[in-house]
This record gives structure tokens, sequence and C-alpha cells, in this order.
């Protein structure tokens, strides 16, 4: 099984320290570091760092994307780009040192063209075989369809392919209309795949097994933030709670808990096992700071942890 991540939104991360963070005045940065970002990407990073090779495939446009490019390839992935004629975006995240708040900027992408959305299909469409994995992870630029993923699950769908999605407002939900094999939703996400406001424990755990029962999805992996997560599967319900650690950051943690389940998955874990693996992914990049994501040793510390628990 190979596994292909699709990155339509990348972005050029950004961050930095200030010394306090004051109106009107000019601030002088400290501390500054650049990350590759998006979610599909993110996934791809953190695999590279399991041992677990990816097929990285992004838009990248003007400097921005080349920097991007460069940074994956010092890191050891070799990413597959498609050009495209909007620049890549740039986030940035501002850390001040005297409260300790993280500040998140994130810029707009510029779009893409209609035929640049026609060429990503052309692109998937020669490197997935049957059997393989997709990994459908972060935003859609503004001027794309909210049902852009939902409509390259389609095409695929002949295919026979494991389709992971990780997204969120109407591009999840559209998303979800079509059969997946892995989302991972917050209890907001889930509630409103239900039609709902709020759903109570039980009802979340109903509602994430009957997704499975009804062949919606696979895999139902439902964040309950600090307190972990659930999954839903064939096999019913289990829980993970996580480790008490300090949180230096939580940009990433999401792609993170991806590429973790993704982990245990392709390894042929066992349910609970797939879900810590996720978890311990997560809790691991929240120990870093800005947007630095989890390392070999952190992931290892975390583990220790949990079998410890």
């Amino acid at each position: 099984m190979n596994i292909i991540t699709l990155t339509i939104n990348p972005a050029l991360d950004k961050s930095a320290k200030v010394d306090g963070l004051v109106p009107d005045q000019k601030l002088q940065c400290h501390s500054i570091g650049y990350q590759p970002g998006g979610g599909g990407i993110n996934v791809s990073r953190v695999l590279n760092r399991l041992n677990e090779q990816t097929r990285c495939i992004f838009t990248s446009g003007g400097d921005t994307g080349k920097n991007l490019n460069e940074l994956l390839l010092k890191e050891g992935i070799n990413p597959e780009t498609m050009s495209v004629k909007a620049w890549t975006r740039e986030n940035l995240s501002i850390v001040d040192t005297k409260t300790n708040f993280q500040y998140r900027f994130g810029m707009p992408s510029h779009g893409l063209q209609d035929v640049e959305l026609v060429e990503l299909k052309s692109v998937l469409d020669k490197c997935l075989s049957n059997g393989d994995m997709l990994v459908l992870s972060g935003s859609l630029p503004p001027n794309v369809a909210t049902d852009y993923y939902a409509t390259l699950i389609q095409y695929v769908s002949n295919k026979n392919i494991r389709i992971v999605i990780d997204t969120s407002g109407p591009a999840l939900a559209e998303a979800l209309k079509e059969k997946v094999f892995l989302v991972k939703p917050n209890q907001k996400e889930l509630a409103q795949w239900a039609g709902k406001e709020f759903l109570s424990s039980m009802e979340q755990e109903a509602f994430a097994l009957d997704r499975v029962k009804s062949g919606n999805a696979t895999y139902v992996v439902v964040s309950l933030g600090a307190r972990g997560a659930f999954m839903a599967s064939k096999d019913g319900i289990v829980y993970q709670s996580t480790p008490s650690v300090s949180v230096k950051s939580t940009i990433g943690a999401g792609d993170s808990m991806v590429a973790g389940l993704i982990y245990g998955i392709k390894n042929d874990f066992l349910v609970k096992d797939i879900l810590k693996w996720g978890v311990v992914c997560g809790v691991a990049t929240t120990m870093n700071e800005g947007t630095n994501l989890a390392s070999k040793s952190h992931i290892d510390n975390v583990l220790k942890m949990m079998n410890v628990a």
C-alpha cells in the first residue's frame, strides 16, 4: 500500500518571538523559524520521521513554493510539486515571551485556476493504484468549490483507494457524503455531521458506530482535545487518554495525529494501538514550539509515558 498525501492549499509557515506584544510600536522579533505547512505535507513529514515513505504532492507557486520545496528536501522528503500561477501563501505565528501566549495569523491563498484543478485530477490518476491510501488533508483555497474533495473521492472511486479525509467546515461536510476510509472530526464536527448542535458522550459513540456500520467510514476517530480521543470501528469503541505534558504549541497536532493513525494502520496494529499511535504523535507535536512537528525523540518519550500509565 502506497501512501499519497495531497495538499491543495499549502503554506510556508513562519514563526517568531517578541518580548511583549504592544500596539503602535515597532517590535523586534527573534527566534525566527521557517517550516513547510499544510495538512498533507505535515502528515508526510511526521510519517517520514517514523520511517514511512509517502508520495507528498502539493501545489507550488512563486518563491514561497520553492522555499517550501527546499525545506522538505532538507528533511529527506522528495516532494512532487504541481506548478501553479499563484504564489504559495505564508502563515505567521508569534509567541509573546512575557505571557507565553501564541498568536496565529493565517494568510489567504490567491486561489487556483480551473485548468489547474483539472490537472490535479490527472496527477492523481497517474500516481494512484488499487489499494493505495490517499490523504486529502487541509483547507481549500477560497475560490475552490467546497465539494472539490468530494469530486476527487468520486474521481478515484473506481480504483479501490483508501480515502483519509481531514479538513473542516463545508469541505468536510461535502466530503462525508462520500464513502471514506478514515475521518477525524472533533466533537463539534461530529455533531454537525449528525445534523445536531451538540451530542452527548453516548450519542457521539452511537453516531460514530452508525457511520461505520452504514459503510460511510471504516474508522471514525473523534478528537476530544486534552482528554484524548475515541475510535469507532467494526470492533466497537476504544478510548485513549493523553499523558500530562507541557504544551508549547498546538499547530500541526491534528495532522500529526492523522500521521500516527496511518502509521498504525500501515503496520497492521490492533485498533487500540492504532488510536494510541495517533494520540502519541498528536501529543508529541504539542511539546514543540511554533510550527515544529513531533520529533522522533518526543514520540518515543510520549509512547513510554503511555505504556507506563
